[in-house]
């Protein structure tokens, strides 16, 4: 009689989490924290000191957040914590025009009363947002933070992902997110080529105090050079991302304050009186950057490592966590069924659904840059021309302020004020 064949041995793969995410900017935090509320245990790993991290001093730095955006913050339980220091941007006017002449007397003016949700959306300051998703994170039993350590590796196999730190320690997940931005080692690492191109454009960043009240007015000034956004911050403060031609705006970042606000006042005008800084001054180089993929084998990527795009309609961030919304929706989603939330079918759903937004996005912003960021007459006659009709155009208007909220396309449970 044969002897009978030896039991099969069956291994349990053990997992320290089920999601790692690496980067702990915005993106990370964000992603942890819905995750974490859909019952998921989650590692954020990020190559700062948590103390920098936390720092909580006004510099100058502030972000536009569509209204759908703080419905997700609503979502992940930090909005309460937000809601007093954020400015409700309430109407949005976008010119054309050369600095020191004015603007042209063709304009869109987008008024939020023109639809019933509320505010277009909301200016949050960096030192408000920033420690209030580290409190949050801090406060949670599913999310682990491990700070001032870099990935080195990340290997995956059916079951799982495992990713090496800089200082030898491993850890194994289900999933990999990559927030880790546009230089993304997550995506290196994973094969996933990128695609884009410079603009040959800086944005200047700072904050401004004004002598008179913004009354919650964002405005967008096209010039040849390239856009301006004045966007209200509260009290008598605004944000400035000030887009020039990156030889130019090298030799303005070198100035002194005082020269610096002499070239900024031409291109500012004076409709809000006198203006002094408020803060540090950023410069950020402008370019196009598209991943590829957004998935590979137990792997994603979310908001600037998945794509960069110009700041010129203020939506990098608000694209990430659209993201967001849509990543944590498809594995909470998959988890309650019962699947494996890391496989490629799973992640695949996630790439379905935000692949095309992304890619309009792209190429929307390159598109409104490339036809606004001249000074060609035909074309400065077509797009003048252009903003009159559709400022005549109630549905038009409509459209962009609801666009411009966040609230069109196939929208994700948080980003609707749904939980996840």
């Amino acid at each position: 009689m044969d002897n009978p064949p030896p039991p099969v041995q069956i291994t349990c793969m053990e997992f320290d989490t089920d999601i790692i995410v690496v980067g702990g900017g915005l993106n990370g935090p964000v992603l942890a924290l819905a995750l974490s509320s859909a019952g998921l245990s989650v590692t954020v790993i990020d190559a700062l000191p948590a103390p920098v991290r936390k720092k909580s001093g006004f510099d100058g730095r502030s972000y536009a957040l569509a209204l759908a955006s703080a419905r997700l913050m609503q979502g992940i339980g930090v909005w309460d914590t937000l809601d007093d220091k954020a400015q409700p941007i309430l109407d949005i006017k976008v010119t054309d025009g050369r600095a020191g002449e004015g603007p042209s007397p063709f304009f869109m003016h987008f008024d939020h009363a023109e639809i019933e949700e509320g505010p277009m959306g909301y200016m949050v300051e960096d030192r408000h947002l920033r420690p209030a998703l580290l409190k949050a994170m801090n406060a949670h039993k599913n999310i682990t933070q491990i700070s001032e350590r870099r990935v080195t590796g990340q290997q995956t196999d059916p079951t799982g992902v495992r990713v090496t730190l800089d200082d030898g320690q491993t850890l194994r997940g289900r999933v990999l997110a990559g927030c880790d931005g546009r230089s993304s080692g997550t995506a290196k690492r994973a094969g996933i080529a990128r695609t884009g191109w410079p603009y040959d454009q800086t944005a200047l960043v700072c904050a401004l105090e004004h002598a008179l009240p913004h009354n919650g007015v964002a405005h967008q000034f096209f010039m040849p050079a390239g856009p301006l956004a004045i966007l209200p911050l509260t009290g008598n403060r605004s944000s400035i991302v000030w887009s020039e031609k990156t030889d130019a705006a090298q030799r303005i970042n070198e100035m002194p304050d005082s020269d610096y606000l002499d070239v900024l006042r031409p291109r500012f005008g004076s409709f809000l009186g006198e203006i002094s800084l408020a803060g540090e001054r950023f410069t950020y180089p402008l370019s196009l950057s598209l991943a590829t993929e957004l998935v590979a084998d137990r792997t994603a990527l979310v908001g600037d490592a998945a794509h960069g795009v110009h700041p010129i309609a203020g939506q990098g961030l608000n694209a990430g966590l659209r993201d967001i919304a849509a990543l944590a929706e498809v594995l909470a989603d998959a988890s309650r069924r019962g699947e494996d939330i890391g496989a490629r079918g799973t992640l695949e759903r996630y790439q379905t659904w935000r692949r095309f937004d992304n890619a309009t996005l792209a190429l929307a912003t390159d598109a409104f840059n490339r036809l606004f960021s001249n000074d060609n007459p035909l074309l400065r006659a077509a797009r003048d021309i252009g903003m009159g009709l559709i400022n005549k155009a109630p549905a038009l208007r409509r459209g962009f302020i609801r666009e411009a909220a966040g609230l069109t396309g196939d929208l994700p449970r948080l980003l609707r004020g749904r939980p996840l």
